[in-house]
């Protein structure tokens, strides 16, 4: 199902609102004269996301989508700060979801599909599981031999090491100032291991180029701009068209794997289509299991799954932010 897009109406749903949440796209999926309309606000992309409002619509045929865009940090705003009437909030910042759960801004729900989740999937009926997708490696495949591709990311240092002149500013990752995943990735990967530093002094020697997003990263890897993008969304790659262009690495060291969240909002002015869509969501998911063509259970042994939980609010801490910024732009920006 195609969408019909309100580029013109996002401008004076803002005005009525009144509110300062920045929206980067918005679309509106069903029936114009839908018995019922869902608003979500989430940071997947509409592409990423078109299949799965497709499929449901398609077995609610009188109900409607209006889905909104925005970065994590937009999304954290419009629920938190601003109280907008979303009626389901999908984010892949996990930290941001469970601050916003545990913070109040979330509704409780259970139902057969939440129970069937496993436990590590929910947090305190609040917060749901719906996909897990691996943090990657992304390089073009047409740059790379086969026996060059790094598979650990001490090859990837070492790499970028005898080879600076080629790699140099065509080496990409988030930039986690920004970037509410970027953030929560990087972080995590301090957790697992100590070569997130030393990866990122080497990326920072090479002027790596910085960036808001995957779908960024991934497109700067099909132009040519970039060589090898770090801590890309893999499942954003596999879904393309043209993914056979892409090599997606999830490092044998350890595959950082980003659990997708939603939220029914305290503000949702039709939670219970939200609660539907919802389990439709998590129904989904446990019969396929993962997103399609990434299968987690061939990396189990270096799987480092982020748990769901009070844990993910270490780093939100402003003080261990400030502190963690300091030092990834001191690595990133050498005296720059």
């Amino acid at each position: 199902m195609r969408p019909t897009f309100l580029s013109a109406l996002l401008s004076v749903a803002c005005v009525s609102w009144a509110f300062a949440f920045e929206a980067e796209d918005r679309a509106y999926f069903g029936p114009e004269d839908a018995s019922g309309v869902i608003r979500v606000v989430s940071t997947a992309d509409i592409d990423f996301f078109e299949p799965i409002l497709g499929a449901f619509l398609s077995a609610n045929p009188d109900t409607a989508v209006d889905y909104t865009v925005a970065s994590s940090t937009e999304l954290m705003r419009a629920i938190d700060d601003e109280g907008l009437p979303f009626d389901l909030a999908i984010s892949s910042a996990m930290d941001l979801q469970t601050k916003l759960a545990n913070d109040g801004f979330a509704q409780p729900h259970v139902s057969s599909a939440t129970e069937r989740l496993p436990d590590w999937a929910v947090w305190n009926d609040m917060l749901f599981t719906f996909t897990q997708e691996p943090a990657a490696i992304v390089v073009s495949r047409a740059a790379f031999a086969p026996g060059d591709i790094p598979r650990t990311r001490q090859e990837l240092i070492d790499l970028l090491g005898r080879e600076q002149e080629r790699f140099r500013g065509r080496v990409g990752t988030y930039d986690v100032r920004q970037s509410g995943l970027g953030y929560l990735f990087a972080t995590q990967d301090t957790r697992a291991s100590e070569t997130f530093w030393r990866l990122a002094q080497v990326l920072g020697g090479l002027d790596a180029k910085l960036y808001c997003c995957s779908s960024d990263m991934i497109e700067a890897v099909r132009s040519g701009e970039l060589l090898v993008a770090y801590n890309v969304l893999g499942s954003y790659v596999a879904n393309r068209d043209d993914s056979d262009l892409f090599e997606i690495i999830l490092p044998s060291d350890f595959t950082t794997v980003m659990l997708r969240t939603a939220l029914i909002p305290k503000s949702a002015e039709n939670p219970e289509l939200s609660a539907e869509f919802l389990d439709y969501l998590l129904d989904a998911s446990q019969s396929t299991g993962t997103t399609p063509t990434l299968d987690l259970e061939r990396i189990e042994v270096t799987l480092n799954r982020i748990q769901l939980g009070p844990g993910l609010l270490v780093f939100l801490d402003q003080l261990k932010r400030d502190a963690f910024l300091k030092e990834w732009d001191n690595a990133i920006f050498q005296g720059q």
